[in-house]
């Protein structure tokens, strides 16, 4: 057998590997939700929907990391850094629930449950190509030595992070002030974007994938999907568009808040002199 026949076998063996592990993934994916709508519809609750969601990312980051059979720095890295953002947002959003005791989008889903299952397919289908190019890397046996996109997405990762953490405490001290009863936030981070949040979010999975990236080849780089996908999603459809509207129907009357919307920006922040 020559060297271009070892490495082409090389390359049909690590492709198998990799469908494999994203199959799995995939199956594990839907199989979690599903069993979760099932809990959730005969319970009529959402309040363990997003800890579903964000447990489902923590696992499927570790058992594709298992599943791929290698254990690199730029993995271990990545996967711990799925594992940070999932357990921070899926307890933030846990407690809150369990605090207000029910969660606005569900108000005409929990009692259908033919609805509530499309909700939690969707997750699934959020989960699974939110988390591709991790699912991607942890599956890759290859490894290069750690770069520039390493290094630059990690710290795009951190400030997203920071900016999500952040932007979360901010509003959630706030709404615990009884003086800013009835009131919209505009300090700190809310300042910059209103939904500062959310920009945090989208900057997380693009500095995951930019990371991951450094050993993708060829159709791998359509991963870049993972990133866009949260940006329409957040952007367009479950998120900000929601928001915006709540926010409009309860103060668009309010002087204040035409001048906060007209100064500052949706998403994408910009400094303030």
């Amino acid at each position: 057998m020559t060297n271009f026949e070892i490495t082409e076998l090389f390359a049909d063996l690590q492709d198998m590997i990799m469908a494999s592990t994203l199959a799995r993934c995939a199956v594990t994916d839907v199989g979690i939700q599903w069993a979760g709508w099932a809990l959730a519809a005969a319970f009529k609750t959402e309040k363990f929907y997003d800890l579903a969601g964000s447990g489902t990312f923590i696992l499927l980051a570790h058992l594709s990391r298992i599943w791929g059979g290698a254990n690199h720095v730029r993995q271990n890295v990545q996967t711990g850094m799925v594992t940070a953002w999932g357990l921070r947002l899926g307890t933030f959003l846990f407690m809150r629930i369990l605090k207000d005791g029910h969660d606005r989008r569900f108000n005409n889903v929990r009692d259908s449950p033919g609805t509530f299952f499309v909700y939690w397919t969707i997750q699934a289908v959020w989960v699974f190509m939110t988390l591709l190019p991790t699912l991607m890397l942890n599956s890759e046996k290859r490894d290069v030595p750690l770069g520039t996109r390493d290094y630059i997405g990690w710290a795009v990762w951190g400030l997203g992070f920071a900016a999500e953490a952040i932007a979360d405490q901010q509003k959630l001290l706030f709404k615990r002030d009884p003086d800013n009863a009835g009131k919209f936030i505009q300090t700190g981070l809310w300042a910059y974007t209103r939904h500062p949040n959310y920009f945090g979010e989208i900057l997380q999975w693009s500095g995951l994938w930019l990371s991951a990236s450094s050993v993708m080849q060829g159709h791998q780089y359509l991963s870049v999907v993972s990133p866009l996908f949260v940006w329409f999603l957040l952007r367009h459809v479950s998120g900000i568009p929601i928001l915006e509207k709540q926010a409009m129907r309860r103060w668009g009357s309010e002087p204040a808040f035409q001048e906060y919307i007209k100064n500052t920006p949706l998403l994408w922040p910009w400094p303030r002199f």
